[in-house]
């Protein structure tokens, strides 16, 4: 495939991510907390994890092992820590959720396959595919914009993975309620895991420095803006006690 042909079709989902983002403002997606039967058939919350964020780690195995140009030079490195933070979002995550009645929407799983299938396979396409060796030089890794770019996507890593735990220890044995969250990040917004997915993005795309990257950043902040707002909201509708002070996803901001 051409660059150009290439660059256009990555502009054109961009493009879908600001429609997605606006529809979500008045969507809720029935999942998690948000969970309604209204969506059709529905499948295990854990397996429905797995599956959906299956996509994300095969494909970019895969291109980092089958792509031309995946070894040259220091692009595997971006593979790495992409792969990094799908097998914590494929495997280890669904393994640490407990057990509940609840389950997901089979819609909302096929919608989640169909998006990293796409968000996958353009980032690993680039990188295996039409990436320059050059621009990802022993240079680059000591370059500013790698090395801030990598310490956010730790910091985005470690707080989502942090918050994810978070959560899952709210409950008890047996408990299938929801309480308010309390400490670490959450003082100050309800959502600090999507927070943290965030900056990881973010820091991928000031790391990767290509549009696929700056995509999914955009693609990251489009989905996840609008569902920590109905998280937000949530939490209010469900405890008159919830802190009037919290903002949804970035603090002190909104």
């Amino acid at each position: 495939m051409m660059n150009e042909t290439f660059n256009y079709i990555v502009l054109a989902w961009i493009a879908l991510a600001a429609i997605v983002h606006v529809t979500m403002f008045f969507v809720t997606a029935p999942f998690g907390r948000h969970t309604t039967d209204k969506w059709g058939p529905t499948i295990d919350n854990r397996l429905g994890w797995f599956v959906m964020e299956l996509p994300s780690l095969v494909i970019m195995v895969y291109f980092l092992l089958f792509g031309s140009r995946s070894l040259e030079s220091y692009i595997w490195v971006l593979f790495l820590f992409w792969i990094g933070h799908y097998i914590n979002r494929t495997i280890i995550y669904p393994l640490r959720i407990k057990p509940t009645e609840k389950r997901m929407p089979l819609m909302i799983a096929l919608n989640a396959i169909f998006f990293n299938l796409m968000n996958a396979g353009l980032n690993g396409y680039f990188l295996s595919e039409l990436a320059l060796p050059s621009d990802y030089s022993a240079a680059w890794l000591s370059s500013p914009q790698f090395i801030i770019g990598a310490m956010l996507f730790v910091c985005g890593m470690a707080i989502n993975m942090k918050s994810d735990a978070m959560l899952i220890a709210l409950r008890r044995p047996g408990e299938t309620g929801y309480r308010i969250p309390r400490g670490f990040l959450f003082d100050y917004i309800s959502s600090p895991n999507l927070f943290g997915e965030i900056i990881e993005w973010a820091g991928f795309a000031l790391m990767a420095w290509n549009l696929p990257a700056l995509s999914f950043a955009i693609w990251t902040f489009a989905n996840l803006v609008s569902r920590a707002r109905n998280h937000h909201q949530w939490y209010h509708r469900t405890f008159p006690d919830y802190p009037k002070e919290r903002r949804a996803v970035i603090p002190f901001l909104f």
